[in-house]
């Protein structure tokens, strides 16, 4: 059995926990001690607030569910300790050196980064970008007021833009955006709507290229305890994490 580090012990770290399926949490990491020890006795793990004791527990896999700064902080330190990461929080990868740097790393190590599908389906054949041209690529996001902590009484766009460029404006809605761009080897075309009559996160992605076009649509349940977050992407988590030692591997 897979035996995991979890690095942050908030709403997705919860719902991991509460789904050990194929996989145990050992140890759990996070900077505020009540939120270690509440995660430790859900999960049986051992608790940690200090990082360079927490990678000296036993687990085999660390998995980042934390934020864009837990990410870019303990990434590199995961892997030189000898152990692969899920990275939730891929919108971290968006800056480039860093992203390139882990990669190196990892590489160097003999270890994998892996990017769950998140709140999105379709990345497995929207990697025929990385060999195969596409013209058109846009992801078009649609969530209310309280997810995007903001304030409105009527639909708009709020954001129409690259990738990049939405994580300076809008940093916790963009790792959707960031594994589109991973996915494809080219950046997704973002455009970023607010609705008050919307009850979930809703996911558009239009891709044109050489092998046809095509068009998904995702309405994302939001987790009960946290409304920016999708369902959706905690289960892929503990997707990913419960076919790791699978023999056959689905998809491209």
């Amino acid at each position: 059995m897979i035996t995991v580090g979890l690095l942050g012990c908030g709403n997705i770290g919860h719902i991991i926990a509460k789904n050990q399926k194929g996989f145990s949490i050992t140890a759990v990491y996070d900077q505020i001690q009540k939120r270690a020890d509440e995660l430790a006795s859900a999960s049986g793990a051992l608790a940690f607030t200090d990082f360079t004791s927490f990678l000296t527990a036993d687990f085999e896999i660390v998995v980042e569910a934390a934020s864009v700064a837990a990410a870019h902080e303990y990434g590199e330190a995961v892997l030189r300790s000898g152990r692969n990461i899920v990275v939730m929080s891929v919108g971290a990868l968006s800056d480039a050196s860093f992203c390139d740097s882990l990669v190196s790393i990892a590489r160097e190590m003999g270890k994998k980064i892996y990017i769950p599908s998140g709140a999105v389906m379709g990345l497995d054949n929207i990697k025929v970008g990385q060999i195969s041209g596409i013209t058109n690529f846009l992801l078009r996001t649609t969530k209310s007021p309280a997810s995007l902590r903001i304030e409105s009484t009527e639909r708009r766009m709020i954001f129409s833009g690259k990738a990049n460029e939405c994580i300076r404006n809008y940093p916790k809605n963009v790792n959707v955006s960031e594994a589109l761009t991973l996915a494809a080897g080219r950046e997704v075309d973002v455009e970023l709507w607010v609705d008050p009559d919307e009850d979930r996160n809703t996911h558009e992605i239009f891709i044109e290229g050489e092998f046809g076009d095509a068009y998904i649509r995702v309405r994302n349940v939001p987790s009960p305890d946290n409304p920016s977050t999708s369902y959706l992407a905690a289960l892929s988590i503990l997707t990913l994490l419960h076919n790791l030692d699978n023999p056959l591997v689905i998809g491209t």
